[in-house]
C-alpha cells in the first residue's frame, strides 16, 4: 500500500468509525443530559414518610443521612446532600431522595444504567489511564484525518481554492457560541 493522504484518510477513518459513531452518540447524549440523562432511567418511585424535621440546620448531617440510608435500604455511594427551603435533597449513584421536612413526606427515585448508552457516555468521561492514552491518539488521529482531507481533493473544489473558506467557518461558528453567546 502506497502511503498517501488519501489511503491514510481512509484507513484511519475506518479504523475508528466505531469510536466516532460511539463518541457522536454520546456527545448528542451529553448535550441533553438536562432533560433525559442518557447513564440511568427512572427504574422505581417510592413515596417515603420520614418524621418531620424542626431545625434542619441542626438535625441534617452526616450521621442524619447515614441512618437515613440505612433506614431505606439504600447501599449506593451517596454523592451530596442539601436542604433547600425545607426539602431534604439527597444523590446517590443510583437514586435521587427528596423529602419535605416540615411534613416528613418524600420520595426516592431508583435509576438503573441504560443499556449501551450508559457505556458510550462512559467513553466520554472515562478517566482510566489507559483509556486516556487511549483516547490521546484518537485525537492525533482526528488531526490525521483532518490534516490529510484537505490534501484529497485536487483542482476547483480544493482546499486551498475553496475548503479553507468552510473550515475557517467552521472554526469561526464554535467560537461564537463559546464568547459570544455563553
Amino acid at each position: 500500500m502506497k502511503l498517501t493522504a488519501r489511503n491514510t484518510h481512509r484507513d484511519l477513518a475506518y479504523f475508528y468509525l466505531g469510536l466516532i459513531i460511539a463518541f457522536s452518540f454520546s456527545g448528542i447524549f451529553l448535550n441533553h443530559r438536562r432533560d433525559w440523562n442518557p447513564r440511568k432511567y427512572t427504574y422505581n418511585v417510592r413515596e417515603i414518610q420520614i418524621n418531620p424535621v424542626a431545625k434542619a440546620d441542626s438535625v441534617v448531617n452526616d450521621a442524619f443521612i447515614a441512618t437515613f440510608s440505612k433506614e431505606q435500604n439504600i447501599t449506593d455511594n451517596l454523592r451530596r446532600f442539601a436542604v433547600e427551603e425545607n426539602t431534604l435533597k439527597i444523590s446517590y449513584e443510583m437514586n435521587e431522595v427528596s423529602v419535605d421536612l416540615i411534613n416528613g413526606k418524600g420520595k426516592i427515585e431508583t435509576y438503573k444504567a441504560t443499556p449501551v448508552l450508559s457505556q458510550m457516555v462512559k467513553l466520554h468521561i472515562d478517566t482510566s489511564k489507559w483509556w486516556i492514552y487511549y483516547s490521546d491518539i484518537f485525537g492525533l488521529a482526528m488531526l490525521t484525518i483532518a490534516i490529510t482531507g484537505m490534501f484529497i481533493q485536487k483542482g476547483e473544489n480544493s482546499f486551498w481554492k475553496r475548503g479553507w473558506k468552510l473550515a475557517l467557518i467552521g472554526i469561526i461558528f464554535p467560537l461564537i457560541f463559546l464568547f459570544l453567546l455563553s
